[in-house]
Protein backbone atom coordinates (compact mmCIF):
# COMPACT_ATOMS: atom_id res chain seq x y z
CA UNK A 1 0.00 0.00 0.00
CA UNK A 2 1.21 3.61 -0.99
CA UNK A 3 1.18 6.44 1.51
CA UNK A 4 0.04 9.49 1.09
CA UNK A 5 2.12 12.65 2.48
CA UNK A 6 0.41 14.41 5.42
CA UNK A 7 -2.23 12.37 6.45
CA UNK A 8 -1.40 10.82 9.58
CA UNK A 9 -4.60 9.16 12.09
CA UNK A 10 -8.56 10.15 12.80
CA UNK A 11 -7.28 12.98 14.81
CA UNK A 12 -5.81 15.03 12.88
CA UNK A 13 -7.42 18.42 13.19
CA UNK A 14 -7.70 19.23 9.44
CA UNK A 15 -8.10 16.11 7.69
CA UNK A 16 -10.58 15.91 4.68
CA UNK A 17 -13.53 13.56 5.95
CA UNK A 18 -13.89 12.79 2.23
CA UNK A 19 -11.34 10.50 -0.23
CA UNK A 20 -11.41 9.73 -3.53
CA UNK A 21 -11.91 6.09 -4.91
CA UNK A 22 -10.01 5.03 -8.15
CA UNK A 23 -11.61 1.49 -8.96
CA UNK A 24 -9.96 -1.23 -11.09
CA UNK A 25 -8.75 1.73 -13.50
CA UNK A 26 -5.26 -0.16 -13.87
CA UNK A 27 -6.83 -2.83 -16.65
CA UNK A 28 -5.53 -4.47 -19.23
CA UNK A 29 -8.97 -4.55 -21.06
CA UNK A 30 -7.57 -8.09 -22.82
CA UNK A 31 -11.07 -9.97 -22.51
CA UNK A 32 -13.78 -9.75 -25.24
CA UNK A 33 -15.76 -6.59 -24.45
CA UNK A 34 -12.53 -4.77 -23.93
CA UNK A 35 -12.66 -2.43 -27.28
CA UNK A 36 -16.32 -1.85 -26.05
CA UNK A 37 -15.41 -0.70 -22.60
CA UNK A 38 -12.44 1.20 -23.77
CA UNK A 39 -14.46 3.10 -25.66
CA UNK A 40 -16.56 4.01 -22.59
CA UNK A 41 -13.53 4.33 -20.46
CA UNK A 42 -11.27 6.95 -22.11
CA UNK A 43 -13.72 10.19 -21.78
CA UNK A 44 -14.29 8.78 -18.20
CA UNK A 45 -10.40 8.72 -17.42
CA UNK A 46 -10.28 12.37 -18.75
CA UNK A 47 -12.39 13.55 -16.11
CA UNK A 48 -11.26 11.22 -13.25
CA UNK A 49 -7.82 13.01 -13.83
CA UNK A 50 -9.08 16.23 -13.82
CA UNK A 51 -11.03 15.68 -10.69
CA UNK A 52 -7.79 13.44 -9.04
CA UNK A 53 -5.95 16.89 -9.44
CA UNK A 54 -8.53 18.53 -7.32
CA UNK A 55 -8.67 16.37 -4.82
CA UNK A 56 -4.77 16.14 -4.34
CA UNK A 57 -4.60 20.10 -4.50
CA UNK A 58 -7.08 19.88 -1.75
CA UNK A 59 -5.28 17.35 0.01
CA UNK A 60 -7.79 14.88 0.30
CA UNK A 61 -6.89 10.71 0.28
CA UNK A 62 -6.73 9.20 -3.38
CA UNK A 63 -6.89 5.31 -2.80
CA UNK A 64 -6.74 2.97 -5.95
CA UNK A 65 -8.95 -0.24 -5.25
CA UNK A 66 -7.94 -2.27 -7.84
CA UNK A 67 -9.19 -5.84 -9.04
CA UNK A 68 -5.73 -8.32 -9.05
CA UNK A 69 -6.41 -10.04 -11.82
CA UNK A 70 -7.32 -13.24 -10.67
CA UNK A 71 -3.94 -14.09 -10.05
CA UNK A 72 -3.01 -13.87 -6.08
CA UNK A 73 0.49 -13.28 -6.37
CA UNK A 74 -0.29 -9.55 -8.26
CA UNK A 75 0.83 -6.68 -6.95
CA UNK A 76 0.92 -3.06 -7.62
CA UNK A 77 4.46 -2.31 -9.81
CA UNK A 78 3.24 -6.01 -11.67
CA UNK A 79 -0.23 -4.71 -12.25
CA UNK A 80 1.52 -1.03 -13.18
CA UNK A 81 4.37 -2.27 -15.44
CA UNK A 82 2.18 -4.86 -17.48
CA UNK A 83 -0.96 -2.12 -18.54
CA UNK A 84 2.03 0.67 -19.34
CA UNK A 85 4.86 -1.27 -20.64
CA UNK A 86 3.12 -4.75 -22.45
CA UNK A 87 1.36 -2.66 -25.45
CA UNK A 88 -2.54 -3.78 -24.20
CA UNK A 89 -5.29 -2.43 -24.69
CA UNK A 90 -6.03 -0.46 -21.19
CA UNK A 91 -2.50 1.89 -22.03
CA UNK A 92 -4.41 4.86 -22.67
CA UNK A 93 -6.63 4.55 -19.65
CA UNK A 94 -3.52 3.47 -17.11
CA UNK A 95 -1.44 6.22 -19.02
CA UNK A 96 -3.85 8.76 -17.87
CA UNK A 97 -4.52 7.68 -14.13
CA UNK A 98 -1.22 5.68 -13.43
CA UNK A 99 -0.97 6.01 -9.62
CA UNK A 100 1.67 8.58 -8.28
CA UNK A 101 3.98 7.65 -4.99
CA UNK A 102 1.49 9.81 -2.42
CA UNK A 103 -1.51 7.33 -3.52
CA UNK A 104 -2.64 4.52 -1.31
CA UNK A 105 -3.54 1.22 -3.49
CA UNK A 106 -5.78 -1.31 -2.07
CA UNK A 107 -5.80 -4.82 -4.10
CA UNK A 108 -9.38 -6.61 -4.05
CA UNK A 109 -9.62 -10.25 -5.11
CA UNK A 110 -13.77 -9.56 -6.00
CA UNK A 111 -16.24 -7.33 -7.40
CA UNK A 112 -16.36 -5.14 -3.75
CA UNK A 113 -13.72 -2.78 -2.78
CA UNK A 114 -14.30 -3.84 0.45
CA UNK A 115 -14.42 -7.74 0.13
CA UNK A 116 -11.54 -9.25 1.29
CA UNK A 117 -9.53 -5.59 1.78
CA UNK A 118 -8.29 -3.62 3.78
CA UNK A 119 -10.15 -0.53 2.83
CA UNK A 120 -12.32 -0.21 5.67
CA UNK A 121 -9.93 -0.16 8.09
CA UNK A 122 -7.89 2.40 5.83
CA UNK A 123 -10.96 4.49 6.16
CA UNK A 124 -11.40 4.38 9.42
CA UNK A 125 -7.70 5.51 10.17
CA UNK A 126 -7.92 8.06 7.77
CA UNK A 127 -11.29 9.55 9.54
CA UNK A 128 -13.08 9.06 6.11
CA UNK A 129 -16.90 8.92 6.27
CA UNK A 130 -18.04 9.88 2.87
CA UNK A 131 -16.54 8.03 -0.82
CA UNK A 132 -16.34 9.82 -4.51
CA UNK A 133 -16.26 6.47 -6.21
CA UNK A 134 -15.04 6.16 -9.91
CA UNK A 135 -14.07 3.94 -12.57
CA UNK A 136 -15.09 0.19 -13.62
CA UNK A 137 -17.09 -0.93 -13.81
CA UNK A 138 -20.27 1.49 -12.79
CA UNK A 139 -22.56 -1.83 -13.20
CA UNK A 140 -20.12 -4.59 -11.16
CA UNK A 141 -17.30 -3.05 -9.76
CA UNK A 142 -18.82 0.21 -8.65
CA UNK A 143 -22.45 -0.82 -7.85
CA UNK A 144 -20.93 -3.64 -5.50
CA UNK A 145 -18.55 -1.26 -3.29
CA UNK A 146 -21.27 1.35 -3.35
CA UNK A 147 -23.81 -1.05 -1.80
CA UNK A 148 -20.82 -2.33 0.75
CA UNK A 149 -20.20 1.39 1.56
CA UNK A 150 -23.57 1.81 2.49
CA UNK A 151 -23.74 -0.90 4.61
CA UNK A 152 -20.65 0.50 6.40
CA UNK A 153 -22.80 3.76 6.74
CA UNK A 154 -20.49 5.80 4.82
CA UNK A 155 -21.94 8.75 1.95
CA UNK A 156 -21.57 7.89 -1.50
CA UNK A 157 -20.79 10.72 -4.07
CA UNK A 158 -21.23 9.15 -7.71
CA UNK A 159 -19.83 11.46 -10.89
CA UNK A 160 -21.59 10.14 -13.44
CA UNK A 161 -19.08 11.07 -16.12
CA UNK A 162 -16.31 9.59 -13.84
CA UNK A 163 -17.72 5.92 -14.37
CA UNK A 164 -18.04 3.09 -17.16
CA UNK A 165 -19.40 0.54 -18.31
CA UNK A 166 -19.70 -1.35 -21.66
CA UNK A 167 -22.05 0.85 -22.83
CA UNK A 168 -24.23 4.11 -21.65
CA UNK A 169 -26.91 2.09 -21.19
CA UNK A 170 -25.55 -0.11 -18.57
CA UNK A 171 -24.44 2.96 -16.56
CA UNK A 172 -27.24 4.89 -16.14
CA UNK A 173 -28.94 1.75 -15.02
CA UNK A 174 -26.57 1.35 -12.51
CA UNK A 175 -26.73 4.96 -11.21
CA UNK A 176 -30.50 4.87 -11.06
CA UNK A 177 -29.45 1.59 -8.56
CA UNK A 178 -26.43 3.17 -6.64
CA UNK A 179 -29.13 6.39 -6.38
CA UNK A 180 -32.12 4.70 -4.82
CA UNK A 181 -30.31 1.34 -3.01
CA UNK A 182 -27.23 3.15 -1.53
CA UNK A 183 -28.49 6.54 -1.41
CA UNK A 184 -25.43 7.54 -3.54
CA UNK A 185 -25.62 11.72 -4.45
CA UNK A 186 -25.34 11.34 -8.26
CA UNK A 187 -23.63 14.34 -9.77
CA UNK A 188 -21.49 15.82 -12.26
CA UNK A 189 -17.66 15.72 -11.13
CA UNK A 190 -17.02 20.07 -11.34
CA UNK A 191 -19.70 20.00 -8.95
CA UNK A 192 -17.60 18.06 -6.77
CA UNK A 193 -16.17 21.15 -3.80
CA UNK A 194 -13.83 19.09 -1.67
CA UNK A 195 -12.82 21.57 0.42
CA UNK A 196 -16.19 21.66 2.28
CA UNK A 197 -15.44 18.43 3.67
CA UNK A 198 -11.92 19.25 4.81
CA UNK A 199 -11.88 19.11 9.03
CA UNK A 200 -15.85 18.34 9.31
CA UNK A 201 -18.74 15.31 8.66
CA UNK A 202 -19.67 15.81 5.09
CA UNK A 203 -23.45 17.32 4.67
CA UNK A 204 -25.25 14.77 2.54
CA UNK A 205 -26.89 17.94 0.93
CA UNK A 206 -24.34 19.75 -1.13
CA UNK A 207 -21.33 18.61 -3.15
Amino acid sequence: MMTQKGQTGSGRKNQPSIALLIIDVINDMEFEEGMQLLRQALPMAKKIAALKARARAAQVPIIYVNDNFGHWRSDLKTQISHCLNDGVRGEPVARLLAPEHSDFFVLKPKSSGFFGTTLHTLLRHLGVNTLVLTGLAADVCILFTAHDAHLRDYQIIVPSDCVASNTLRETRMALANMEKAAHALICKSSSINFKRYTGSRAKRSSV
